[in-house]
Order: structure tokens, then C-alpha cells, then sequence
């Protein structure tokens, strides 16, 4: 099975602060696929912000993530149980998921073995929803440069699972019968200058450059180099491009 990589418990609080929150559209998509609204497995949960969101639609939602830190920051509610563990070897009993999503995180998983967790965990005709979000978009002149970072600056302290989201997953097997149409959703925020930058910090290829430079972070120079199109209080908009994959699972 592939080797198990955490890549984000140092980064918890961040992680929780500053990543951006998918828009309601996905969720209405998503729920309209599923039948009973039992038992719910939201997968590489993160800061919990899935789980809170199908605690109010599910009885029991169970979030789980191979990061203790990150657990530790979730948001809490009384029908969510976390678990830490690997998403292909759960231990959770079989049949029991009329839902089981996973957001931003599949492309870290073993492909195989987490279908096969699926297949054992999933009652009959539930719903797999996979999703994710690809770079940011503003304005065409800091797209630019925010492209030039993402790609020259930190692009080859990109873990290899990262072109999985440059493709929008097409390169991920998705081995259940696709229910949903493919098409974009946008995620939208406003943000400050400093909400841009929090963000940035959570990338797992800064966390790379810096600890093969000497620890120096390139994130303040990208900023610095910003603030000629974007003034210190100001908020603009930013644009995430989503993609989602619904399945059936038909055993």
C-alpha cells in the first residue's frame, strides 16, 4: 500500500483560518443524489469544515484524517465522531455509509485500496462525492504573478499527487457509475492582502521550498510585489475554480 505522508499538521491552525469554504451549490448537488440520510463518512476531513456542514443533514456524521493536529482544531458538534486513520483502512463496519465524500484530499490516497475501503464501507446504491479546487483567480495582472510563483518559484516543490488537481482529478480512477454532470462551480470569497498570504502558508510546496532553502519563505516577496495592484486594506475578490465527481455504489 502506498506510504502514508502528513503533510499538514504543522500547519493545523492555519489551515483551519485561512482555507477557503466550498459554496452551498456543492452541497445542494451533492444531497440530491442521496436516498437515507443515516450514516455519513466525510474522508481526509481536515479542520472539519465538510463535517459540520452534513452534521446537518446526516443523524451520525463520522470525519476522520490521518493528522492528530487537525483533528484536535475541528470544529466540534455532537453528532460528529473523528477518528484518526488512514482513508483505506478505516475500520469502520461494513455497509454502513450512505454518503462517503472526500475533499481536497483523495489525491494523497492509494487509489486501489481506498476503492476497495469503499466497496466494504458503502451500503448499497450510497453516494461517493469527490471533490476539489484548482488555483485562484483575481485580476489577469496578479494572476500572472501568482502563476509565475505557483509554477517557477515553488513548482517543482510540488508534491507529485499535485497534478491530480491541475487536472481537475480526470487523472484520478473513478471506478463507480458518475451520476453528476461535469461542469465548474466557482467558490468566492473576498480577501485582504494578509487573508492571501495566510493562504498561501498553507501550501504543502512552501512548506518543501522552505525547508530545502534554509527555511527562507518566498511568500512575502510575492506579496511585496502585489501591492502595486492591490492596496494594503483592500478586499477583492478571489475565485477558486471547483471540480465534483458523483458516483453510485452498486455492489
Amino acid at each position: 500500500m502506498k506510504k502514508v505522508h502528513d503533510h499538514f499538521s504543522h500547519q493545523s491552525e492555519s489551515y483551519k483560518k485561512y482555507r477557503p469554504s466550498y459554496p452551498t451549490e456543492l452541497y445542494s448537488e451533492i444531497l440530491r443524489f442521496v436516498n437515507t440520510k443515516e450514516n455519513c463518512w466525510d474522508c481526509g476531513t481536515g479542520n472539519g469544515q465538510v463535517a459540520l456542514k452534513l452534521s446537518k443533514y446526516f443523524t451520525h456524521v463520522y470525519a476522520t484524517d490521518i493528522s492528530q493536529n487537525q483533528l484536535d482544531s475541528a470544529v466540534k458538534e455532537k453528532n460528529i465522531i473523528y477518528k484518526k486513520v488512514r482513508a483505506e483502512q478505516s475500520g469502520f463496519e461494513d455497509n454502513q455509509f450512505d454518503l462517503i465524500t472526500v475533499a481536497q484530499a483523495i489525491h494523497w490516497f492509494d487509489f486501489e485500496a481506498f476503492q476497495r475501503e469503499i466497496l466494504r464501507v458503502a451500503k448499497n446504491e450510497a453516494v461517493l462525492a469527490v471533490w476539489g479546487y484548482g488555483l485562484c483567480k483575481i485580476t489577469p495582472p496578479i494572476d500572472e504573478q501568482i502563476n509565475i510563483f505557483y509554477k517557477e518559484t515553488i513548482g517543482s516543490y510540488w508534491n507529485v499527487e499535485r497534478k491530480h488537481i491541475d487536472l481537475s482529478y480526470e487523472t484520478i480512477p473513478f471506478n463507480f457509475k458518475q451520476i453528476n454532470e461535469d461542469r465548474e462551480m466557482i467558490m468566492a470569497h473576498y480577501w485582504d492582502l494578509n487573508q492571501l498570504k495566510g493562504y498561501l502558508k498553507t501550501w504543502s510546496s512552501v512548506k518543501n521550498f522552505m525547508k530545502a532553502n534554509n527555511g527562507y519563505n518566498p511568500i512575502p516577496e510575492l506579496i511585496n510585489s502585489l501591492r502595486n495592484e492591490w492596496n494594503e486594506n483592500e478586499k477583492k475578490e478571489i475565485r477558486f475554480p471547483v471540480f465534483l465527481k458523483v458516483g453510485r455504489i452498486e455492489k
